[in-house]
């Protein structure tokens, strides 16, 4: 697993040294993906925080996942990587889950697991990532800057289960075992039904092992799907 800081009030800052992670992993002048700009467009002027946001002089980094009610330079508006368990999947692979869709990963070095939402869209091809908090969570190291971890884990996602955002940790913990315990688990059986995901640096999402198939929670919220 690699550790997504996106969303965390310090993820980035124009000194790399001092953000959670390296800059160099939301752009670069002229195109910005993990940042949100002053005018919306990867090309725009980052947005910087002021003093009466959680990280003043740290850029604004953003996530897929969304409070619509807030403005797109509160970092409120965003799923918080340091303090939220989520995932992240790269765009243009064919999954059958949208954004703010619930989720319950295992790491079967450890047998520890957590619930968790998915709340961004990577690059291309780099599969297996994710936030600071779902990272603890597992008991891996949670560092952004760091190589990430060969341990493997069991990512399995509730399609059409999202109720949106904002929600609190407790509840995606607790709803997102709710929604594992309903499904039932055998390694057997079940197997076919989830994305099992040995992930290492540089290593092509052609080269990771990946099942997965729909798995519907009988949820009658379906906000804010996305195509991936």
């Amino acid at each position: 697993m690699q550790i997504d800081a996106d969303g965390a009030p310090k993820a980035y800052h124009k000194d790399s040294s001092l953000g959670l992670d390296h800059l160099k992993n939301a752009g670069k002048k002229g195109n910005w993906w993990g940042i949100v700009t002053t005018n919306g467009k990867s090309g725009g002027i980052p947005a910087i925080q002021d003093s009466d946001d959680p990280a003043p002089g740290y850029y604004v980094a953003g996530t897929s996942l969304q409070d619509g009610t807030k403005k797109d330079a509160d970092p409120d508006r965003y799923v918080d990587s340091a303090e939220v368990p989520y995932i992240a999947l790269p765009s243009g692979m064919n999954f059958p889950v949208g954004t703010g869709d619930f989720g319950f990963v295992i790491n079967t070095d450890n047998n520890m697991s957590s619930g968790c939402v998915f709340a961004d869209i990577g690059p291309r091809g780099k599969i297996g990532e994710g936030s600071i908090a779902l990272a603890e969570a597992v008991g891996i190291s949670n560092d952004p800057k760091g190589e990430g971890t060969e341990s493997e884990f069991i990512y399995i996602l509730f399609s059409d289960s999202s109720m949106g955002w904002p929600l609190t940790v407790n509840f995606i913990n607790i709803h997102s075992k709710e929604l594992f315990e309903k499904w039932g688990w055998d390694a057997k059986t079940k197997r076919s039904h989830v994305l099992n995901c040995h992930s290492r640096e540089g290593e092509s999402s052609q080269r990771i092992r990946q099942r997965l198939t729909k798995v519907p929670p009988k949820s009658d919220s379906q906000a804010n799907k996305s195509e991936l």
